[in-house]
């Protein structure tokens, strides 16, 4: 039954939002937002995505780290099926309207690709949208969709027997500001001739609905079709009384429950409501049976509150993608140089696709072999180092690496300089690291030239001195995942390589080498690998037996790591 909530005038007209509400597009939208988010940079935008210290939520900050770092979707926002784009360029953009305008542009110019993979949102709502509209209810539309998509879905889905339904449809190219500014409500109102009040209902799936409708000054339901648990919906509401939503329902059914108990309160107040009484429950449908929730997302379980570790003396890290972002350069730099192995003779010496890890590495093998360049989804997803890349084409040939590792770091010179803490309290962990009378240090693939540069460029110098310790990948004559840089950091830190030697780093050569070493492997899932990926890329075979100890999927869940080691020893 609808959340018991203060009470409600009975409506003339009930507004709807499209998207997660009435319908189910999001295969289409998040197919869009896929294809959308990779062009950031070429768009000019990266440099307006918000500072996390000003994201609304902890969420909010997950989310708009992961797509500044991969250009991607939370995995956990996939899995789910629960955000729109919407509620993802306010919570990555905030109140900056231009930049929310440019990727809203862009968004619709990748969904033209996508739209039309429509259906209803729940079973039913046709029928029940049907005995609304033959109660003499206004019915209508108001959505952030542009219109061209909105005709078109609206056609399509339901075999387009909704279309007569709506007396009104507002769309975000027909106004001129998006949701959650309450003018989209006010001309649909206007188009049937009626003013804002708590006689104008608007049903929506997203807090930014219900901010819609309250700033419009009608009454806001929420429609939970995402199936989000009671605590969440009262996380997202509870930061602002005056957004607080006027009721909750879990279906249309309850839509239906909540109308009835309006109208029979109305009724007892105003005997002039009884034709409406009648024509409700002549013509309310049988009932229909709420949205089944998504699968959730199998979480990691090699996790920090079951492992048993060896308290660290030492702690290592991997420098690229686990303790700064310099994706983009190191991207561009792999695009540059592959087209090169042909000449080099190195496409001849990559393995065989047949002798590969997984199905994806198989692919990404031919792919190389075939087009000289990254598959697609490799660059969209902006996961894996070109170190794995060149262990996944090359496998044992250390030579045929070593020419790889030689041509990324001349075609790297022209990209590199822009360095970024992986997460913006990444000094502040190393400063409290050091205070633990830790030894601290760098293991890293990185060309020394290109490590010394980068070690000053993030955070302004201010990480110059919080090492004891850094290896390069020209340090050795055998990078990662051979031990050999691992072996002359604890050398050099006059040290013994045992388990208290921690190495921290977010890929399978960062393990392997770890392992083979006789440490303590620390994986950091910056990448947020679900477990099934995670059991793919670390079996436990034969052939590749290296698993981490302890997988953690940020820095505070690090620390916690750290802290709760040194308080058992």
């Amino acid at each position: 039954m609808a959340t018991e909530l203060p009470h409600l005038t009975i409506p003339h007209t009930l507004l709807f939002d499209w998207h997660g509400t009435l319908v189910d597009t999001h295969d289409a939208m998040f197919e869009a937002m896929e294809e959308m988010l990779p062009q950031l940079e070429s768009l000019g935008l990266v440099p307006h995505l918000l500072p996390e210290h000003l994201c609304q939520t902890a969420d909010d900050v997950k989310l708009l780290r992961y797509i500044r770092i991969y250009r991607r979707l939370h995995p956990k926002i996939l899995a789910e099926g629960r955000v729109s784009r919407t509620e993802i360029f306010n919570a990555i953009f905030g109140d900056n309207q231009q930049a929310k305008q440019i990727a809203h542009d862009a968004y619709n110019r990748c969904y033209q690709q996508y739209y039309g993979k429509v259906k209803p949102f729940q079973q039913g709502i046709g029928e029940y949208l049907s005995s609304l509209k033959k109660t003499g209810l206004n019915l209508g539309i108001a959505t952030n969709r542009s219109r061209d998509f909105l005709d078109h879905e609206l056609q399509r889905v339901d075999s387009g027997n909704w279309q007569s339904l709506f007396n009104t449809t507002v769309c975000a190219d027909d106004i001129t500001h998006y949701k959650p500014h309450p003018e989209m409500i006010f001309q649909a109102l206007s188009a049937l001739g009626k003013k804002a009040g708590s006689d104008a209902w608007y049903i929506g799936d997203g807090y930014l609905d219900i901010v819609t409708a309250k700033q419009a000054g009608i009454t806001a339901i929420f429609y939970n079709g995402a199936c989000w648990e009671p605590d969440y919906i009262e996380q997202i509401f509870s930061a602002d009384d005056r957004f607080y939503p006027d009721a909750i329902i879990q279906s249309f059914d309850e839509l239906m429950d909540l109308l009835a108990t309006v109208e029979k309160l109305t009724t007892a107040e105003n005997s002039d409501t009884t034709t409406f009484s009648l024509l409700f429950e002549e013509n309310r449908p049988s009932f229909f049976p709420p949205p089944i929730p998504h699968p959730h997302r199998i979480e990691v379980d090699w996790h920090p509150s079951v492992a048993q570790l060896t308290p660290p003396k030492v702690i290592l890290f991997d420098w690229h993608a686990t303790l700064v972002d310099t994706l983009d350069a190191m991207y561009h730099a792999v695009d540059d140089m592959l087209p090169e192995l042909r000449e080099k003779g190195l496409l001849r010496r990559m393995v065989d696709a047949e002798h590969c890890k997984s199905p994806e590495d198989s692919q990404l093998v031919e792919h190389v072999r075939n087009y000289a360049q990254l598959h697609p989804k490799i660059k969209a997803d902006r996961k894996i180092s070109r170190t794995d890349i060149f262990e996944v084409l090359f496998g044992d040939d250390q030579e045929a690496k070593q020419i790889a590792h030689t041509l990324f770091t001349q075609h790297y010179r022209h990209h590199f300089g822009t360095v970024l803490p992986f997460e913006p309290q990444v000094r502040h962990l190393l400063i409290g690291l050091k205070s633990l009378d830790m030894k601290l240090g760098v293991i890293t693939n990185r060309d020394r030239e290109f490590f010394e540069y980068e070690l000053l460029a993030v955070d302004n110098k201010t990480w110059k001195n919080l090492f004891d310790v850094n290896i390069c990948g020209d340090d050795t004559t055998l990078r990662k995942p051979y031990p050999d840089q691992l072996y002359l950091a604890v050398k050099k830190l006059e040290t013994t390589p045992d388990a208290t030697v921690w190495y921290v780093g977010d890929s399978t050569t960062d393990v392997i080498s770890t392992k083979r070493a006789g440490m303590t492997s620390v994986f950091f899932n910056g990448a947020q690998w679900d477990q099934p990926w995670l059991e793919t890329i670390f079996p436990a075979s034969e052939k590749y037996p290296h698993q981490p100890d302890v997988v953690v999927n940020d820095y505070s869940e690090f620390w916690a790591l750290v802290l709760a080691c040194l308080n058992k020893s």
